[in-house]
């Protein structure tokens, strides 16, 4: 595992996820919102993002946190991935998800968001979540019917198993450095 994918929709997890597994891996992360947003909530150019997507897709490790999925940054990171982390949870779960982050982090910069991107409340973004299964996810299952034979998919239909992965990846690692 060296270039890691962690994808679905936003409320699930995705972000503290990755944060948790680089933090057990030492391999760094990438905030594709970090990279789009610019302060105020101002989207990149277009040409703009793609050259920071391509370019941080290059590198040689990484868990990159976000569903971009167009263009050619998309089909890049795509191609580069050894392992996609799907968390395909229920819409429920991942409105729940993004209310206590409001919640807890109301307008303060969360470490995975571009500097001077204060959480907010914003009706389109829970529009987004709310439709998510419905409009989002036929995307992504189609990005994922282009993954090779040698990248592993690997997917969360609830948290629980996203702690248990990451339980059971802590007990491989110390089972290694121990032998």
């Amino acid at each position: 595992m060296q270039r890691v994918l962690v994808m679905g929709p936003s409320g699930s997890g995705k972000s503290t996820f990755a944060q948790r597994l680089s933090a057990m891996t030492g391999i760094p992360t990438v905030s594709i919102d970090a990279l789009f947003w610019k302060p105020g909530w101002v989207e990149s150019d277009k040409d703009e993002f793609e050259r920071r997507m391509v370019e941080v897709a290059q590198a040689p490790r990484w868990i990159m946190d976000g569903n971009y999925m167009k263009s050619g940054a998309g089909e890049l990171r795509r191609q580069l991935s050894d392992t996609i982390i799907w968390f395909d949870l229920p819409r429920l779960t991942c409105m729940l998800g993004i209310l206590e982050r409001i919640a807890g982090s109301y307008g303060q910069v969360r470490p995975e968001m571009a500097e001077g991107c204060p959480e907010k409340i914003d009706l389109e973004f829970f529009r987004y979540v709310w439709t998510y299964r419905q409009q989002q996810r036929p995307k992504l299952i189609e990005y994922f019917s282009g993954l090779r034979a040698d990248q592993s998919l690997v997917c969360f239909t609830d948290r629980a198993q996203a702690d248990d992965y990451l339980k059971r990846l802590a007990l491989k690692q110390n089972r290694a450095s121990i032998h």
